[in-house]
C-alpha cells in the first residue's frame, strides 16, 4: 500500500489514545529518516540463514478459507522416511515472519525439528483487509491452520507438534491451545498479553478513561472508514528518536527502524510497518488468552522471559495462572527485544530440550 493511502496525524493520535497510551508504544508518528546505528551486542542475528537447513515456501488455508503464508524450515539432514516432530513459530505482534520467528525456525531446524514460520492474518504474505488489522480470533487461528498442513506432511509425526509464540504471538499461541489439543507442548518468549496490554497498558498505566477514549477514537474512525475515508494506522515503533522518546520505544526502535531487523514485506511501505489500524485496535480488548489457561495441562508450557524485559510481568502472570507442568524461565540481562534475535542470549538449547522431551 502507497504511503498516500493511509495517514496517521500526531495530534489527533495524542487526542484520541490518551497521554497513558504511550505505555503501550502509541507514541509519536514521525517522518522517516535514514536508519541510525543499531545495536547488534549478544549475536543479534535476525536474518541469519543456515546451511544446515532448507527452506520452502508454503500456502495453505485456515477455517475462514484465508490463506496462511510460511516458510518451512527442514533439516538437510532429515529422513523423509520418517516422521519428525514439527513446531510453529509465530512472529511478534505487527511483525512479519522475516523478523524473530525465521530465526527461531532455522535454528530449531538446526536441532533436527522440522519448523514452520508463519504470517498471522493481515500480515506479510497472509491474506487479510485491511492490512494490518487487529483480529486476535484469526491470529489464533493461523496456529491451528498451520497443524493442519503439517499434519499432512508425510515426514512430519502428526501426533508431536508444538509451537512457539514471539512477543503477541505468546499470547495468540495460548488462545489456539486452549481449544487445539494437537499442539502437544507451547513455549512463550517475551510474551505480551495483547489483551491485558490493550486495555490496561504495561502495569496497569492506562486508566479506564484513557481506555474508553481509545474505543471512543476508533469507532468514530469506524464512520470515517465506512464513507470511505483513509485508514488511519496507530501504535507501532516511532520512526524517529528525539530527548523525549521512552525507553520502550527506544527499545523497539533499535530492532524494527535500522538495519538490524527492519523488513518491509511486499506491497507495504515502511511507514506503514508495525501499526494496527486504529479502527481495529479495541478488538484485543476483548481477548483475554489467560483466562482458562489452566485446561492446556497436562500438555506442557514454557514461558522465556528476560529479566529486564518490560513485558516481564505478562509471563508472570500466565505461569502463575497455568497448572503443571509448567515452567518460568528468566533469561538474566536480558531484555524483551534481546529475545528476539540475540541468539547468544536466546536459550534455545533449553528450547531444544523442552521439545524433544515433550514431542517425544
Amino acid at each position: 500500500m502507497p504511503p498516500e493511502d493511509f495517514s496517521i496525524n500526531r495530534r489527533t493520535l495524542l487526542q484520541r489514545t490518551g497521554a497513558g497510551a504511550g505505555l503501550l508504544g502509541l507514541s509519536a508518528f514521525l517522518p522517516i529518516h535514514p536508519a541510525k546505528a543499531q545495536n547488534m551486542s549478544n549475536g543479534a542475528n535476525n536474518f541469519y540463514v543456515s546451511d544446515l537447513v532448507t527452506r520452502t515456501a508454503a500456502s495453505f488455508p485456515d477455517q475462514f478459507r484465508m490463506q496462511v503464508v510460511a516458510n518451512l524450515f527442514v533439516p538437510k539432514t532429515l529422513d523423509r522416511s520418517a516422521e519428525a516432530p514439527a513446531i510453529v513459530v509465530g512472529h511478534p505482534m505487527g511483525a512479519v515472519k522475516e523478523q524473530s520467528a525465521n530465526l527461531y525456525a532455522t535454528k530449531m531446524a538446526e536441532r533436527g525439528f522440522v519448523a514452520m514460520a508463519i504470517d498471522l492474518p493481515f500480515w506479510g504474505g497472509s491474506e487479510g483487509q485491511p492490512r494490518n488489522t487487529v483480529a486476535p480470533e484469526l491470529y489464533a487461528e493461523a496456529f491451528s491452520a498451520a497443524v493442519d498442513y503439517l499434519r499432512v506432511q508425510t515426514f512430519v509425526n502428526r501426533e508431536r507438534i508444538g509451537g512457539i509464540g514471539v512477543c503477541g504471538s505468546g499470547s495468540f499461541i495460548i488462545a489456539a491451545a486452549k481449544i487445539d489439543p494437537r499442539l502437544k507442548a507451547i513455549a512463550t518468549v517475551s510474551m505480551y498479553d495483547m489483551g491485558a496490554a490493550a486495555r490496561n497498558g504495561l502495569r496497569k498505566g492506562v486508566t479506564l478513561d484513557q481506555r474508553k477514549e481509545i474505543i471512543a477514537a476508533a469507532a468514530a474512525q469506524r464512520d470515517v472508514e465506512f464513507a470511505g475515508g483513509k485508514t488511519e494506522y496507530t501504535g507501532g515503533t516511532t520512526h524517529q528518536l528525539t530527548a523525549e522518546t521512552d525507553p520502550v520505544q527506544r527499545e523497539f526502535y533499535d530492532f524494527y527502524r535500522t538495519s538490524r531487523g527492519e523488513f518491509t514485506p511486499p506491497g507495504s511501505s515502511p511507514q506503514l510497518t508495525t501499526h494496527p489500524t486504529l479502527s481495529s485496535m479495541p478488538k484485543f480488548m476483548n481477548f483475554y488468552p489467560f483466562n482458562d489457561i489452566e485446561t492446556i495441562a497436562p500438555r506442557p508450557l514454557l514461558f522465556i522471559t528476560g529479566s529486564a524485559a518490560h513485558s516481564r510481568e505478562f509471563s508472570e502472570d500466565a505461569h502463575a495462572r497455568a497448572a503443571e507442568p509448567k515452567e518460568l524461565l528468566v533469561v538474566p540481562n536480558a531484555g524483551h527485544v534481546d529475545l528476539y534475535d540475540r541468539v547468544d542470549l536466546i536459550p534455545f538449547d533449553r528450547l531444544d530440550r523442552f521439545f524433544s522431551e515433550h514431542l517425544a
